[in-house]
């Protein structure tokens, strides 16, 4: 059931996109300074109403709606971005994706990244795979210990979403990612469920990471290392 809802959610994402382009420079300005477009309202409201039809008893984390003291006591939870990456998406960049993350209690379902513009896709039990990279990935959140990757590792990439840098180092074209400021649960559940599906090394604040669902109230510092090492015939990336 979960990989025909993730299915669906693709198609209707796809299905979308002429309405997202007629939203996609319309932007108003959060607490933060950070921007949000009509786009990612309208995505929200569209993904919300299709999982509400299909999962009863569900309890919805949206970026854009996502109220701090509302409890989570229902059967189902999903955990969506509708546009990550969303100072790109309205910049005209096609660097921004989707990040869905579907769970029954405390209990990972099933979870997807699209990069609707980019034509890629990736969902539980179906992870694309490549052999090997030396890129590093950093989130674009200035921190200190940004800088400082950047100078110990010779090929850094700074790409201003999270779905791309996730879906990258979950498929092997990204050998790391780090995330050392935090982020969301909306930002980072999806790919940290998939990245522990691949066998990625996960490291959420500082500790192994072992399946567990990610409070939408704090922020998440995150590390992934792509595991080269499991793919058969294939030594560590040194």
């Amino acid at each position: 059931m979960i990989s025909e809802l993730l299915c669906g959610v693709h198609e209707l994402v796809n299905d979308s996109l002429a309405e997202l382009q007629k939203r996609r420079y319309s932007i108003t300005w959060k607490e933060d300074n950070s921007p949000v477009t009509e786009a990612d309202v309208f995505l929200e409201n569209v993904i919300r109403d299709y999982l509400s039809a299909r999962l009863s008893d569900l309890d919805f984390i949206g970026e854009e709606s996502w109220n701090a003291r509302q409890p989570l006591e229902r059967t189902w939870r999903a955990v969506l971005d509708p546009i990550d990456g969303t100072e790109n998406f309205c910049s005209g960049l096609k660097e921004w994706g989707t990040s869905l993350s579907i769970w029954r209690g405390d209990s990972h379902a099933g979870s997807l990244l699209l990069m609707p513009e980019l034509n890629e896709v990736m969902m539980t039990g179906k992870i694309p795979l490549v052999p090997r990279s030396r890129i590093v990935g950093f989130s674009s959140s200035f921190n200190p210990a940004i800088a400082e990757g950047l100078a110990e590792h010779t090929e850094g990439r700074i790409m201003g979403c999270a779905v791309y840098n996730l879906f990258n180092v979950i498929r092997g074209s990204f050998s790391r990612f780090i995330n050392p400021k935090g982020a969301r649960s909306w930002d980072l559940l999806a790919g940290v469920a998939l990245a522990h599906e691949a066998n990625c090394d996960v490291f959420i604040n500082g500790k192994g990471y072992d399946g567990q669902f990610l409070d939408p109230n704090q922020r998440h510092r995150v590390d992934i290392r792509h595991r080269y090492d499991l793919y058969p015939g294939e030594g560590t990336l040194g």
